[in-house]
C-alpha cells in the first residue's frame, strides 16, 4: 500500500488531500510511523524522530496512530488478495506476497491480474496500491517499491539479473546504511557490482553467510516459497514519553492504557494471550528491560492483562528515570483452541471478556470516546 497510515487518514478526512500529513507519536520524543508523499518531499520518512520531522516540515498535519482503524482496512485488503489466490503471505499490515501460479485461467496473464488486484483494492478501500510482478519474492518486493505511488513494475522473465544490476545497493534485502558504506569502501556501488564480485573475496570481508545471501540476491536468485500465513508471536503497544518518569504510580496508568489497546487488538484478531510482557527503556544509557509472566489462563480482556503486568513491576527498577513504557501479549493462541481453565477465575474472566466485547461494539458504532473505564 502507498503511505498506508497517512493514506487512510486522508481518505477519512478529505480536507487533508494535497497537504503534508505525518502519522506517529505527537510528543517531542515520538517517531514517524508514516508520512504522506507531500511530507516526504521535505525529507520526512518513517522512523524519523517526530521533532526532526516537524522541523523539516512545520506546515505538516501531525496525527496520532489509529491502529484499530488500519487493522480493519488491512483485513479488507487481505480479503481482496485472498479472492485472487489462496497463497497470500502477509509481510505487514499493508504488504503481502501472492503466488499467482496456476491462476491464469481465472485472472489472465500476470499484468492483467496485477491491474485487477489494484483496481479491486481501490474499489473496496478507496486507497491505491503499488504492485511488483516477478518470478520470486525478492524481485517482486523490490519491483513494488520502484514506481510508488499507485505504480506497477514488471521484472522481465529471463532478464531479472540485468534488470536489477544498475540499482543501488540499498535495494538488496539486508543492506542498511552501515553495510552499504562497508560495501562502497570495497568499490561496490550497485547490485551488478555485487553479482560480479567473487563470492570468496566477498566472504573474506563480510563473512560467509552475508556474502552468500547478497550474492544470491544480486544474481536475482530467491527460492523461498510464498507461505500463506505466519502466526504473530506477540501483539504489543508501547509509548515513548514526552518526559522521563519514575515510580509505580506514574507507570501503572500508562500500562493500563496500553493493556486496553493490546486487549482490543487481541479481540479483533480472535486471539487469546497466554502471557504478558512488560517493557521499559531507561534514559541512562538507553538500557532496555523486559519482564514476562504467564496469565492464570488464556485471556483477551484488559483487566487480566493489567493485573499480571502490574505484578511484573516488582521485578523492575522503577526509581531509575524511564523514557519508554510498553506491554505485549505473548504465547498467542486461537480463541477456539481448548484450554485448561482455572475453576475460580474462569467465570470472572468470561464475564469480563463479554463486557469488553460489548465496549468494542459501542466504540465501533459511536466512537472511541463514547465510554471509558473508571480509574
Amino acid at each position: 500500500m502507498d503511505a498506508f497510515y497517512a493514506a487512510v487518514e486522508v481518505r477519512d478526512r478529505p480536507e487533508l488531500r494535497g497537504r503534508p500529513v505525518i502519522v506517529g507519536g505527537p510528543n517531542r520524543r515520538g517517531v514517524v510511523s508514516t508520512a504522506s508523499y507531500e511530507a516526504r518531499a521535505f525529507g520526512v520518512h518513517s522512523a524519523m524522530p517526530m521533532a526532526q520531522a516537524v522541523r523539516l516540515c512545520p506546515q505538516a498535519v501531525v496525527l496520532p496512530v489509529r491502529m484499530h482503524v488500519y487493522s480493519a482496512v488491512s483485513d479488507q485488503i487481505m480479503e481482496v488478495m485472498q479472492s485472487f489466490s489462496p497463497l497470500v503471505e502477509p509481510l505487514s499490515l499493508d504488504e503481502a506476497f501472492l503466488d499467482m501460479t496456476g491462476t491464469e485461467a481465472l485472472h489472465g496473464p500476470p499484468l492483467d491480474a496485477a491491474r485487477a488486484i489494484k483496481r479491486r483494492i481501490r474499489e473496496v478501500t478507496g486507497l491505491t496500491a503499488s504492485v511488483g510482478v516477478a518470478s520470486n519474492k525478492f524481485l517482486a518486493k523490490l519491483a513494488s517499491d520502484l514506481e510508488k505511488p499507485d505504480g506497477m513494475t514488471v521484472v522481465p522473465r529471463g532478464r531479472e539479473a540485468q534488470f536489477i544490476a544498475p540499482l543501488p545497493l540499498k535495494r538488496l534485502w539486508g543492506v542498511g546504511p552501515r553495510t552499504a558504506s562497508q560495501l562502497e569502501v570495497l568499490g561496490l556501488h550497485t547490485i551488478g557490482d555485487i553479482a560480479r564480485a567473487d563470492e570468496r573475496w566477498l566472504a573474506a570481508r563480510l563473512g560467509p553467510s552475508s556474502a552468500a545471501h547478497l550474492s544470491s540476491l544480486a544474481r536475482a536468485v530467491d527460492d523461498r516459497p510464498v507461505i500463506p500465513w505466519h502466526d504473530a508471536k506477540s501483539i504489543g503497544s508501547e509509548e515513548t514519553l514526552d518526559r522521563d518518569i519514575r515510580g509505580r504510580d506514574k507507570v501503572v496508568p500508562i500500562l493500563r492504557r496500553h493493556c486496553d489497546r493490546v486487549a482490543r487488538r487481541l479481540r479483533e484478531a480472535h486471539l487469546f494471550a497466554g502471557a504478558v510482557r512488560v517493557k521499559v527503556r531507561y534514559s541512562r544509557g538507553f538500557r532496555l528491560a523486559t519482564r514476562e509472566a504467564p496469565l492464570p489462563e488464556p485471556s483477551d480482556d484488559s483487566d487480566t492483562l493489567i493485573r499480571t503486568a502490574v505484578s511484573l513491576l516488582d521485578r523492575l527498577d522503577l526509581d531509575d528515570p524511564m523514557r519508554l513504557v510498553g506491554v505485549a501479549a505473548a504465547d498467542l493462541r486461537d480463541e477456539s483452541a481448548p484450554v485448561q481453565t482455572d475453576l475460580f477465575n474462569h467465570a470472572r474472566a468470561v464475564k469480563q471478556s463479554k463486557i469488553e466485547h460489548t465496549l468494542d461494539t459501542l466504540r465501533e458504532r459511536f466512537g472511541s470516546a463514547v465510554i471509558r473505564k473508571g480509574g
